[in-house]
């Protein structure tokens, strides 16, 4: 999609059908006009462009000037322009806020598991509760996704939401969290990336990742699957900062003691948990 089309199908998500769009961008570039001129230039037909124009000053993004001979129009300049639209949106907005907070029983969502598919959805999920975050966010979090969530993440840390977590992948850029050793081995045995996230206390993210469309998440605003979520990542966050504390020979004894504790607990065979190394 170019530019244009680009911009003409944000302003129409606005409220602006296409002609109204059409027209007042042409305005902008070439001013003062008369109907005939701007029919002629944007391609709107005759038969529409002065419905269209009366839209317009009845919206007053377009006004009207007569000199005695023609009737000339002239666009809201692009400024004040967004400025109206911001208004009329967060006029809109808060009636619609106080509405359905009025009608909405929270009870009814709480402790529902709400499965939420496809990676991008996931995704744009997942930035729009960091978006409303307020006081703490905790996350197990690989780097394919981290990079989808990295600005609403740093905009969270600077209104000054407390972020804390595990990170799987080489380069770490956020201070806040701890990156996870050997990941290799732990591809090796999930052979998935899973995601865990809490959000203030309130909300939980968590499921498989890593298959595109048939990525499959559960959302769940409860206290308990909250507590829980917390003390895994916390426990994995202490098992990494343990071992980094570790001199060589150290760190590869006390991996080896981690290695045997989890064959045992899965019962893996012999030839499972070496195909895992």
């Amino acid at each position: 999609m170019n530019s244009n089309a680009s911009i003409i199908e944000d302003m129409k998500s606005l409220g602006l059908s296409e002609y109204e769009v059409k027209a007042y961008l042409k305005l902008l570039g070439q001013y003062p006009v008369n109907g005939y001129i701007l029919s002629k230039e944007s391609g709107i037909p005759r038969s529409r462009i002065y419905e269209v124009l009366d839209s317009l000053k009845n919206k007053q993004l377009v006004f009207e000037q007569n000199d005695g001979k023609n009737t000339l129009y002239y666009p809201l300049e692009p400024e004040l322009l967004i400025n109206r639209l911001k208004k009329s949106f967060d006029n809109k907005l808060s009636n619609i806020e106080e509405y359905t907070k009025n009608i909405y029983s929270e009870e009814k969502s709480d402790s529902k598991l709400i499965v939420i598919k496809g990676r991008e959805s996931i995704i744009d999920f997942l930035n729009l509760l960091i978006s409303d975050a307020k006081k703490r966010i905790s996350l197990s979090i690989w780097e394919e996704e981290i990079n989808d969530i990295r600005r609403a993440l740093k905009d969270a840390i600077d209104r000054g939401v407390v972020v804390k977590g595990i990170y799987f992948g080489r380069i770490n850029s956020f201070e806040e969290l701890v990156s996870h050793r050997r990941i290799e081995r732990y591809l090796s045995e999930k052979k998935e990336r899973y995601m865990t996230v809490t959000i203030d206390g309130i909300h939980v993210l968590y499921g498989v990742i890593s298959r595109n469309e048939e990525s499959k998440v559960t959302w769940i605003k409860d206290a308990g699957f909250v507590d829980m979520s917390e003390d895994y990542i916390s426990h994995d966050l202490m098992v990494n900062l343990y071992s980094n504390k570790l001199e060589e020979n150290e760190r590869q004894e006390y991996e080896n003691f981690m290695d045997n504790a989890r064959k045992e607990y899965f019962g893996y065979t012999d030839e499972e948990f070496n195909s895992f190394k």
